[in-house]
């Protein structure tokens, strides 16, 4: 695929995020059907590991790398994909079977701040004063949406469940970064053995746990366009773009779910959103925006991790 000029990779970014948004309209509709959770996304993402697979073995170079790959970076790529897609996705599709989807949206686009302070222990980097700012707005924000602190044991279940999830997925995030800066292999060979052992793990938690469920034709549609478009062309043109925008950029223009989800909720689902709740979700989208722009780049990331995606 050839390298996109800025405004074409900016708009192809754009058009990824309003794929993945459609992701959650996507994946509550067939929850709301009683699909197990862990098993829809189980079969979602081995689908999409089956999708990538000629892409990856069609090309000698590809397989010769397949092959090459020592113990350590099998080590290294097996844990990427028990974090990124095992924990952080199947906590999502959990979460999402208790949560409206702007909740569960709103708690994971926390995952910046959480990669943040993750890297302050790490480097011992500590933020900067507009970064401080950010996360000040990210806090008033989360307090103002979810006032008053009233929740159902059933809520409570799915908040914790969507907050291990941004843990994970802000782990995930630095995990993907090693992976892509240290291991010589290319993204779309990353992607696909990652998500391989992450989707073949939640099937068999998802089967031993929650049974393979009824599964309709409508469902399998939607499973297979989760898989084919959000999934592997989705995924196969953002890293397109991550060759023309920075990680900062790229983070930022993937921010844009967060309203993209909360007016597709609110039409398609049927989700309220008050006036406090917009006031809320405003507040977090500034904070997560200030904490982005003043983030050094470390390069251009092959996994989507540290990103709101479904």
């Amino acid at each position: 695929m050839q390298k996109p000029s800025r405004l074409a990779a900016i708009l192809q970014a754009v058009f990824v995020t309003f794929l993945w948004s459609t992701s959650w309209v996507l994946i509550k509709i067939d929850l709301r059907a009683d699909l197990p959770p862990i098993t829809f996304a189980g079969l979602r993402y081995g689908l999409a590991t089956l999708c990538l697979a000629p892409f990856v073995f069609r090309k000698a170079a590809h397989r010769e790398m397949l092959r090459s790959i020592p113990s350590r970076g099998w080590i290294q790529l097996t844990l990427l994909g028990i974090v990124l897609y095992t924990l952080t996705q199947g906590a999502q599709y959990v979460s999402l079977d208790y949560l409206p989807a702007v909740v569960v949206n709103l708690l994971l686009n926390l995952t910046p701040i959480s990669v943040g302070v993750m890297a302050f222990f790490i480097t011992r980097e500590p933020p900067t004063k507009i970064q401080w700012l950010g996360i000040v707005l990210t806090a008033v924000g989360i307090g103002v949406y979810f006032l008053p602190f009233t929740f159902p044991p059933a809520t409570i279940f799915g908040l914790v469940v969507a907050i291990v999830g941004m843990l994970t997925n802000a782990i995930s995030s630095l995990q993907g970064r090693q992976a892509n800066r240290d291991m010589s292999l290319p993204p779309l060979v990353i992607t696909f053995i990652s998500m391989g052992i992450g989707a073949v793990l939640m099937l068999v938690i998802g089967i031993g746990t929650q049974g393979p469920g009824v599964v309709t034709w409508s469902d399998w549609g939607i499973i297979a366009w989760l898989a084919i478009v959000n999934t592997a062309f989705a995924f196969t043109l953002w890293n397109n773009t991550l060759r023309t925008l920075t990680a900062v950029e790229s983070s930022i223009l993937n921010s844009l779910m967060m309203p993209q989800i909360a007016i597709l909720a609110l039409i398609f689902l049927g989700e309220t959103i008050t006036v406090k709740d917009t006031v809320g979700l405003v507040l977090v989208f500034a904070g997560v925006i200030v904490v982005q722009l003043k983030r050094r780049t470390s390069g251009k990331i092959g996994q989507e991790s540290c990103q709101t995606t479904s």
